[in-house]
Parts: structure tokens; sequence; C-alpha cells
């Protein structure tokens, strides 16, 4: 879902960036080997774009789950926001990189059930975390550590929520094209 208003201001790009924007390009590329055009849309407020990928390092680095779980939950936090750019982004790296089963990739993709209990029980914690703004009852926590997670996931879940919220939202007021490398996974 796309927002009816579009940022009409041109995203920065490496060619014609501010100096604040132009260094965490320039990482991006080293990290990624391009630049996203959600990156470059981002970059319109630096701000955004440095927390963005502070805060989504910090998931990556720090979170306590394994990289199929981390794309599990940003794939629920997309879905729930509708945010297409992330779905298509996240879905290549749930394939490619983290190693999602295709059929838990299908099934959030799909908005079904997801056939492994453990990814489902994250997934639709995630979804509470979404809906509830933070405010799950007792127990939906208690079905969440019961899987095996524990307190501190929680607090990741937020942190994912966090990030995503950056993303997604900036997604649907900048309408970035979804990148070549994501393009076989657009949603």
């Amino acid at each position: 879902m796309a927002s009816e208003y579009a940022i009409k201001t041109p995203p920065q790009t490496l060619d014609d960036a501010d100096a604040t924007a132009k260094p965490l390009l320039e990482k991006a590329k080293a990290n990624l080997g391009f630049v996203p055009n959600m990156y470059e849309a981002m970059a319109i407020a630096p701000g955004v774009l440095d927390t963005y990928l502070y805060g989504y390092a910090l998931f990556r680095g720090d979170s306590g789950f394994t990289p199929a779980e981390q794309e599990v939950v940003f794939l629920a936090i997309s879905r729930e926001n509708g945010c297409a750019y992330c779905m298509g982004a996240h879905s290549m790296l749930a394939e490619k990189a983290s190693r999602v089963p295709g059929d838990v990739l299908a099934a959030i993709r799909e908005d079904r059930a997801i056939p492994d209990e453990k990814l489902a029980k994250l997934a639709g914690f995630t979804r509470i975390m979404f809906r509830t703004r933070g405010l799950p009852r007792e127990s939906d926590v208690k079905a969440f550590l019961d899987a095996g997670y524990k307190e501190q996931h929680i607090l990741q879940i937020i942190l994912a929520l966090a990030v995503k919220t950056l993303s997604n939202y900036s997604n649907h007021l900048n309408h970035p094209e979804l990148d070549e490398a994501f393009s076989a996974y657009a949603w």
C-alpha cells in the first residue's frame, strides 16, 4: 500500500548527496555492493537513514535471533505495514541469505498459517506487538516464552518495529522503485 502523497524532493545519490548523507550512502555501497533505492530516498533526511542503519545493524548483530528468525520478524512487520518494497527486499534476503524455508516465506507473503511451529509463534507474537502497540497480554507473552524465546527477544522485537517503522513509513511516502537485486521477489 502506498501513500496518496509522494515526497517530491529527489533522492540523494552518491553523485549529489550532501556531506551528511554521502558517508552513509558510501558505507551502504561498501557493505552491499550497491545503494538501495530505499536508502537514497531515506537520505533526504540523513538522520532517518542513519538511525535506520544503526538500529538495523544492532538488530542483525545482537538480537539473539537466528538469521531466519530475524527475517520472519522483519517480514511480519513489513506485511502488517503493507510495505511492498521491504516485502520484496526481505523475501530475497530470506531465501538467499537467511535460509528461511520456502514454505514459511510463502506463508508469510500470502498471509497463511506458517507451517513451522516456532516461527509461527515468532511471527504471531511480532504481529501482536505491532497490533497492540507493545501491549501484549500475559497469555501472549507466555505462549511466546513457551515457544523457546526469552524476555530479551520481546525487547528486540521492539527494536525491529522501530527499524521497520522508519523504512516502511519512508517507503510509503517516497515510493522507491524495487531494486533489480530484489525484483524477482516483488510483492
